[in-house]
């Protein structure tokens, strides 16, 4: 462990080198690490089952970080060197480096809770949003296509707000897992413009939900395995209004309504 009496280091042109190059997804993939930075993203991790690879901090961080856990290996940096290595516009006093993590799809939990199914989402920071709020809606898996944005993109990492640390991502070939899911009984909802009112129509509390690609929806190979097609009406009905609405507010909205239905 590091002292909070230790002089600042100078990071070497490896690590920063090292750092900078995880912005690349071919790179993290080689690797196997991702970037996590300020403290409460990094503080999250720390506290989770996420392997800690490399952390570098400033000497005023360095308590909270041994009150947190008395046994951390990390360097002390001047906050000038964090700016070398930090993907933000403000330099954040903490930047880790941790292991991405391997999970295995527990069928268990599948059956007994609400999944999210993700179809080819594009933007990093709808994927991390959507993260954000399956943790606040307790949703502990999400099953992503192939094709989604990748996780561990710094944008997509920063913006699920540490609640990467509690929910496992999964990024399978969605056929097989939807194929799996419906020989268990489970239902499996997608958002459809020609949907049933979701305000209107039955929701279980166990399930699968399917959101799709910003512009394109749900592709054809997913949506027939959905078995039940709804839709997030306008208001008032039939009014002029946008087209459609931002794939992570109509999760949020979708999942609001199915948790609403417990209470």
């Amino acid at each position: 462990m590091e002292g909070t009496k230790s002089v600042p280091k100078v990071l070497s042109k490896n690590k920063i080198k090292l750092v900078k190059s995880l912005d690349l997804k071919k790179n993290r993939l080689a690797s196997g690490l991702f970037v996590a930075e300020g403290k409460k993203l990094v503080f999250d991790l720390l506290q989770s089952a996420m392997e800690i690879h490399e952390l570098f901090t400033t000497k005023q961080l360095s308590p909270d970080l041994i009150s947190c856990k008395s046994d951390l290996h990390f360097e002390i940096v001047e906050k000038e060197e964090l700016a070398k290595i930090s993907f933000l516009k403000a330099t954040p006093e903490i930047v880790g480096l941790f292991k991405i993590p391997s999970f295995v799809i527990d069928w268990n939990e599948i059956r007994n809770g609400l999944t999210l199914v993700l179809d080819a989402i594009q933007d990093p920071g709808n994927l991390g949003t959507i993260v954000r709020l399956a943790d606040w809606f307790g949703i502990r898996n999400i099953v992503c296509s192939q094709d989604c944005t990748d996780l561990y993109n710094p944008k997509t990492v920063q913006a699920t707000m540490g609640a990467l640390a509690r929910v496992k991502v999964h990024s399978i070939l969605l056929p097989g897992f939807l194929n799996n899911a419906v020989q268990q009984g489970l239902p499996i909802y997608g958002t459809f413009l020609e949907g049933e009112n979701i305000y209107h129509c039955e929701l279980d509390s166990n399930g699968i939900i399917v959101m799709g690609n910003e512009g394109k929806g749900i592709c054809s190979q997913v949506a027939e395995f959905v078995s039940r097609k709804i839709v997030i009406p306008p208001f008032p009905p039939g009014s002029v209004t946008s087209e459609s609405l931002n794939v992570a507010i109509a999760t949020s909205i979708v999942c609001s309504e199915f948790r609403r239905r417990i209470f």
